[in-house]
């Protein structure tokens, strides 16, 4: 049997909804990491092979739209999930340009975003180091 591990980078501004998230993915056997903002997520992602990002579209040095294509230069393979706190045309439509896998907004159920996150796991699947 192959060990599997499914790491999820949550790269969030606001600490609260990403120790929320990280705390409800961590306990359906996904390793989580967090960071606040761009500049960390580049580093973690250059030196970590994440299965899955989930992104707020608002980031503190960048809108997360146009983080995309940065994170996508690392890692070309890397899904991403864009997370907005509300949603609006503006936002939705620039993050419809991008390559991304699942656009989620925080009001909606949780459900969904697991869905979305189990479904990138299942096709990212890598083996558990020793």
């Amino acid at each position: 049997m192959t060990l599997l591990t499914n790491r999820i980078l949550i790269i969030d501004p606001k600490a609260d909804f990403a120790q929320e998230l990280a705390g409800l993915l961590s306990r359906k056997g996904y390793d989580v990491e967090m960071c606040k903002g761009l500049i960390d997520a580049i580093q973690r992602i250059k030196n970590v092979k994440f299965n899955c990002v989930l992104m707020n579209t608002k980031l503190p040095e960048i809108m997360g739209s146009e983080a995309v294509p940065v994170l996508k230069a690392i890692d070309p393979a890397l899904k991403i999930i864009m997370m907005a706190d509300e949603n609006t045309m503006e936002i939705e439509k620039e993050v419809r340009k991008q390559d991304v896998f699942y656009y989620y907004i925080k009001s909606f159920d949780r459900t969904e975003l697991e869905l979305a996150v189990s479904e990138i796991c299942k096709q990212t699947a890598q083996p558990k180091k020793p």
